[in-house]
């Protein structure tokens, strides 16, 4: 009986032992691949912030009305061929009368003709144009008249302000800048008036349509 129970402890020992190696090596084994997870998951936390981090393409800003540095311009001469004048290439032409006019989104070139005994000064256009225009054109203020020199001459300059008609679409009213220039040669007047929403930067391309005006 002794013998079989020193067997039965050894038996014991043995299992004991056993256990504890196999606890020990399942141990050890676990270790790395832990640390192994840990380093993947903090390499892909890397990309996801510097994907999500990226900065947008920069927004391009165009205040309204500004007509762009690279426009085109060709020249317009009458029927008559009186006179020539350069207005910005692509826009839209309308005419009536001794009237035509280029459009394009919010700007206007409008060059109107007129028979005339005598020229413009600063007190005519001060006077019957401002009067009249103040019955045309829509909350009409600020007129500044001045006399000015351009290629083809002397001119009488009109500066003011005035709603402009509402979009058919839309129904919103711009706040226009008007700049009216009258040109006199013997009997003939050219009335040439530039427009565009009040915060626009035009002044470079209407001194080139200005400019460009000369009789023939």
């Amino acid at each position: 009986m002794a013998r079989v129970r020193t067997v039965r402890s050894l038996g014991v020992v043995g299992l004991v032992l056993a256990a504890a190696v196999t606890a020990g090596c399942s141990g050890s084994s676990s270790g790395p691949p832990a640390a192994s997870h840990a380093s993947s998951g903090s390499g892909s936390g890397s990309a996801a912030t510097a994907g999500g981090g990226a900065a947008p393409a920069p927004t391009e800003s165009n205040p309204p009305g500004d007509i762009p540095d690279n426009q085109a311009y060709v020249a317009f001469r009458p029927s008559d061929g009186a006179f020539t004048v350069k207005v910005p290439e692509g826009w839209a032409r309308t005419g009536q009368g001794g009237t035509t006019v280029f459009t394009d989104k919010l700007n206007r070139v409008e060059i109107a003709t007129a028979s005339a005994s005598s020229a413009p000064t600063v007190t005519s256009v001060g006077s019957e144009v401002v009067s009249r225009l103040r019955g045309q054109v829509p909350k009409f203020d600020g007129p500044k008249v001045s006399q000015v020199n351009r290629h083809a001459g002397s001119a009488v300059l009109l500066k003011y302000q005035g709603d402009s008609a509402a979009d058919p679409v839309t129904g919103k009213v711009v706040r226009d800048a008007f700049e009216r220039y009258a040109f006199y040669r013997q009997g003939h007047e050219v009335d040439l008036t530039l427009s565009g929403p009040v915060n626009a930067d035009n002044v470079d391309p209407w001194r080139i349509v200005t400019d460009s005006f000369s009789w023939k």
